[in-house]
């Protein structure tokens, strides 16, 4: 199961940068082969293809490219609407490339082509479908109808304007004026003309000052939910192959620095002051309690990598993991123990490796009391001191050592043979 995720997880990664390498390239041969003019009749495929084609190819291209761009950002938030937006637009991408019929054409020709393939394939992992709010469908529906009362009633009084002949100018006109542009070449010539362009300038005008609205307010309430040490759904929606980490206490701090720099990390705790210390330093920490199994749904526990559940209290921790096991019965889920009594407990909880730091400490401790001199070297090694830090393999060959050192009976050797 941890396999399929992983290629799934690969794979998802693998389009998103398809896709914006495909819309990159499409933009950047559209304008290169837009300066080029349209050029002479050509054939493709022994079809007589008009020279005005390549330019038209290439304008169109250049919009196709900046769509695709876009449609990336919506491929990383596994959204389904996205995935059936390109594997639409990449056949119209190699199409273009073939109408521009340049030599910059054909890296996009076969990119496409790849992409198409790759993006296909991994239809399981966009699944997320498109949710829009209330407002959001209020906006956009304002902002469609403002461009329509604009189109037809232009067109309808195209007799009251100067340069308004066909419903492309007064969509022209219409999205010129509402973008505040004016460039003056659409005017009108009667006071009806007049009053109707006041109109729609003041429809369109506040129909795209809501849809910005819109789009920008979720933009800034991520930056003050960051503030605050909170995370918004849509940041939630990207994790995928994180460490989840339930809680916060004194064995989570040198986790956190092990595991910052290895892997995406998502820190959950209930404390907001806390929360907001952690965010400030770098982590990304959602705020709430971490044996809640709506908080565990939110920190995305069934795509995690691995679940780490070190606090203060053991009691806490083996909530969260009887919790995180029953969300994810695949995850592997590691915890410390404070007190040693409890290893078993977490591990009848669903842990699948508890370690006893106090415990462990207490043994290098008092082996070098009693005159052990291989504590230190042996703490080294296990954490990789002086040099890149060793695998498992080589930490458990190091435990392997160490404990060649007991005797055949079980008992550690004396002073004077550790001595030796």
């Amino acid at each position: 199961m941890a396999t399929v995720r992983d290629w799934n997880w690969i794979g998802a990664r693998a389009a998103v940068v398809l896709t914006l390498l495909v819309g990159a390239l499409s933009v950047v041969t559209g304008i290169a082969n837009i300066g080029a003019g349209a050029g002479a009749d050509f054939r493709v495929i022994g079809v007589l293809v008009p020279g005005i084609a390549r330019q038209v190819a290439a304008f169109t291209g250049t919009l196709t490219g900046f769509i695709l761009l876009l449609c990336a950002f919506g491929l990383r938030r596994r959204l389904r609407a996205a995935w059936f937006a390109v594997l639409v637009l990449f056949p119209i991408t190699a199409a273009q490339g073939v109408l521009q019929s340049s030599q910059l054409s054909l890296p996009l020709v076969g990119l496409s082509a790849i992409a198409l393939v790759v993006v296909g394939l991994n239809v399981r992992t966009f699944d997320r479908a498109v949710s829009l709010t209330t407002t959001q469908i209020a906006s956009l529906a304002a902002l469609a109808g403002a461009q329509g009362y604009g189109t037809a009633g232009a067109f309808a009084l195209q007799e009251h304007f100067d340069g308004v002949s066909t419903p492309l100018d007064a969509f022209y006109f219409t999205l010129v004026t509402g973008s505040t542009v004016g460039y003056g070449d659409i005017t009108p010539n009667s006071a009806i003309g007049e009053l109707f362009a006041l109109s729609v300038l003041l429809v369109t005008v506040s129909s795209f000052a809501v849809v910005l609205g819109v789009v920008f307010t979720p933009l800034i309430e991520a930056q003050f939910s960051k503030a605050l040490g909170r995370m918004t759904e849509e940041q939630l929606d990207v994790l995928e192959n994180h460490v989840l980490v339930l809680g916060h206490g004194d064995l989570t701090e040198p986790i956190l620095e092990e595991l910052s720099t290895k892997a995406d990390i998502l820190v959950v705790v209930p404390d907001e002051e806390r929360s907001r210390r952690l965010s400030d330093r770098g982590y990304t920490v959602l705020t709430d309690d971490p044996s809640d199994e709506e908080a565990q749904h939110r920190g995305r526990v069934e795509v995690a990598k691995a679940v780490v559940a070190a606090t203060n209290n053991d009691a806490e921790d083996a909530l969260a993991i009887l919790t995180a096991r029953q969300l994810n019965p695949e995850v592997t889920i590691v915890a410390a123990a404070t007190q040693r009594e409890n290893v078993n407990k977490l591990k009848r909880a669903g842990a699948d490796t508890v370690i006893s730091p106090a415990a462990l400490g207490a043994h290098f401790l008092a082996e070098s009391a009693l005159g052990g001199h291989g504590a230190e070297a042996l703490e080294a090694r296990l954490l990789g001191a002086g040099g890149e830090s060793e695998d498992l393999e080589a930490a458990a060959e190091a435990v392997s050592d160490a404990a060649d050192e007991v005797d055949d009976t079980g008992d550690p050797p004396d002073g004077d043979q550790r001595a030796q």
